[in-house]
């Protein structure tokens, strides 16, 4: 293990919940990889990883074919047993295993192909789920899967272009400008999404700029460096500020609320790494 010793109580604690949900690996016997939150299947792999954890440790590998099991032919993730299988669960699980190290698996290749062909005409993804009713609003994409497609799909620079994404980008972009509750789940750009959230986990200011930061059709983009520099005016001595994160995570060391976090800060140095390029 790789790990950092500063972090092993942060990685113990998160080993501890490995069973909550009645099954090994985070998950429930019938395999409901993101249920549990904050310690679901999906969740828990990414705080080990974010910890340094490598993903050749056998438990990263055994939850990778865990994740791999609900894997479709048509390429989508069935991540619940029943029910209708939504764009942001396989978006989820994709990204998840680019994570691993998996971005190359024909499987994925397949999958990236499946989001491609199902994208939203204005460039992002959207599930057919009303939970807040229907409305003009709800007749764009949904955010958050938005931005998780992009952040798998810049792990997997061998099977698409991106200007293939360009569209992607122009959509998120523009919810800047727009700022109001949009999509089906009504992703808002507001107080909430101003406070610095870590580890990503929600729609907020930090995974937007990082993730973006990937992308050229972004990087020059007076939206994008308006973000950045409100991201960079919460900095403290020059490392990142943790304002918000669950109450579940509070005992960690690695994301506390209030503190400087250096795993945030090192995201944010990626941040500007993929600027000078």
């Amino acid at each position: 293990m790789t790990t950092e010793m500063h972090y092993q109580s942060d990685i113990e604690a998160i080993l501890s919940h490995r069973y909550d949900n009645g099954a090994d690996f985070w998950t429930t016997p019938d395999k409901r990889l993101i249920k549990g939150a904050p310690f679901s299947t999906l969740e828990c792999v990414s705080y080990l990883l974010e910890l340094g954890m490598t993903p050749t440790e056998s438990i990263l590998e055994a939850c990778a074919e865990l994740i791999f099991s609900t894997w479709q032919e048509d390429g989508r993730f069935k991540l619940y047993p029943k029910g209708t299988i939504y764009p942001c669960q396989t978006i989820a699980a994709a990204n998840t295993l680019c994570k691993l190290g998996y971005s190359a698996d024909v499987r994925l290749q397949k999958t990236f192909q499946h989001l491609l062909d199902i994208q939203y005409h204005d460039g992002g993804w959207r599930c057919n789920k009303f939970m807040f009713g229907r409305g003009p609003e709800t007749e764009y994409s949904n955010p958050l899967p938005t931005l998780t497609a992009l952040d798998a799909f810049r792990c997997s620079r061998n099977v698409y272009r991106e200007p293939d994404l360009d569209k992607a980008v122009d959509f998120l972009l523009e919810h800047w400008t727009i700022r109001k509750p949009i999509g089906p789940c009504h992703y808002g750009i507001g107080t909430l999404f101003m406070q610095v959230e870590y580890p990503f986990r929600n729609y907020n200011l930090f995974v937007y700029v990082y993730v973006l930061s990937f992308y050229r059709r972004a990087k020059k983009d007076q939206r994008f460096l308006e973000a950045l520099n409100i991201l960079k005016s919460k900095m403290v001595d020059g490392q990142i500020i943790v304002e918000r994160s669950v109450p579940k995570l509070s005992g960690l060391t690695f994301c506390k609320k209030g503190s400087p976090s250096r795993l945030a800060t090192k995201r944010f140095d990626e941040i500007a790494c993929n600027l000078e390029m």
